[in-house]
């Protein structure tokens, strides 16, 4: 029987941890996967529908154009194991190609909307053992010990690219140790782009990724007890062509200080921002070089018509 265990969201105490150290820095920063509740969930489902977001519609038209091909060369009976599932429409497209899966282990932040997509995807592939894990998908993960299969690490989504170059290796090194000696991963990986596409992917016409963004101080103060007021906060989306990657950053439209928790005070000015995510954009040659460094090899890539887009199979060195 597949596994029913759905465990907690990660704890309030991290989440202040996180924000406190955070909000202390000179650039001040909160960690991107503090979007995730149940209605961040819910509005980068809706990201991914808007016509300016071009990654969830362009990986999945890969998918289906080469779904035949990436079922070959990943083979059967994997255990597919998805770090930060979401709603797993990518993953329906990979199960529909793929020969005898063993097992699917959903791992998401958002405890509420794993549930919800884990009982959608029962009552759809009712012959399909899922072992939904509810956890931070950066820290160390063991797999359900009912789970069977080679381990298929499925990434998709160019979450890769929210990661930092050295962090992005330390993460695939332990994707290796995670899916040896005969296991891979199938990786998402946006490709560099003009600034003007990229921009208007994060920071679209109807304000979708603005509220998204601002979910972020919704949690602060639903979860943390924060003093402060979301609106007070604009969105900001630019692209850093020296570091290859877009940022995503909350502006203070005044000063303003900031209460968290009752005990954590922050003064931030007019103009200040809080940087709360980025997204490293790859050429082929970049990311194959980034794979070797965590002793992956880039086994084969499939790309759209436009080169805007690649999913791209890596097997453990």
């Amino acid at each position: 029987m597949p596994s029913q265990s759905i465990h907690s969201d990660p704890s309030t105490e991290a989440f202040l941890h996180d924000v406190v150290s955070g909000l202390q820095r000179e650039q001040k920063e909160i960690p991107s996967k503090y979007f995730y509740d149940k209605r961040g969930s819910e509005l980068f489902d809706q990201i991914c529908e808007l016509p300016e977001y071009y990654p969830t519609r362009t990986e999945m038209e890969i998918m289906r154009d080469s779904g035949v091909d990436i079922a070959d060369k990943v083979g059967a009976g994997r255990l597919v194991v998805e770090y930060g599932s979401g709603s797993s429409l990518k993953t329906r497209i990979l199960l529909d190609h793929l020969e005898e899966t063993a097992g699917y282990v959903p791992i998401d932040i958002s405890g509420e909307h794993l549930e919800d997509s884990v009982a959608a995807l029962r009552q759809e592939y009712p012959g399909l053992k899922v072992h939904p894990i509810c956890a931070d998908y950066t820290s160390d993960i063991d797999l359900p010990s009912d789970a069977e299969g080679t381990p298929l690490v499925f990434f998709p989504g160019s979450t890769i690219g929210n990661f930092t170059p050295d962090q992005a290796v330390d993460f695939l090194k332990r994707s290796a140790e995670l899916v040896r000696p005969a296991g891979g991963a199938l990786v998402g990986v946006d490709l560099k782009k003009d600034r003007d596409r990229l921009e208007q992917a994060y920071d679209d016409s109807e304000g979708v990724t603005a509220e998204f963004n601002r979910n972020v101080l919704h949690r602060m103060k639903k979860e943390l007890d924060a003093d402060l007021e979301t609106d007070a906060f604009e969105h900001r989306a630019v692209y850093d062509e020296v570091r290859g990657r877009i940022e995503m950053h909350l502006v203070s439209l005044s000063d303003q200080d900031v209460c968290v928790a009752g005990e954590h005070t922050f003064r931030i000015e007019e103009g200040e921002t809080i940087r709360t995510e980025y997204s490293y954009k790859y050429n082929v040659e970049e990311f194959a070089k980034l794979a070797n460094a965590a002793d992956l090899n880039v086994e084969d890539v499939w790309t759209d018509a436009n080169q805007l887009f690649s999913v791209q199979y890596l097997s453990a060195a």
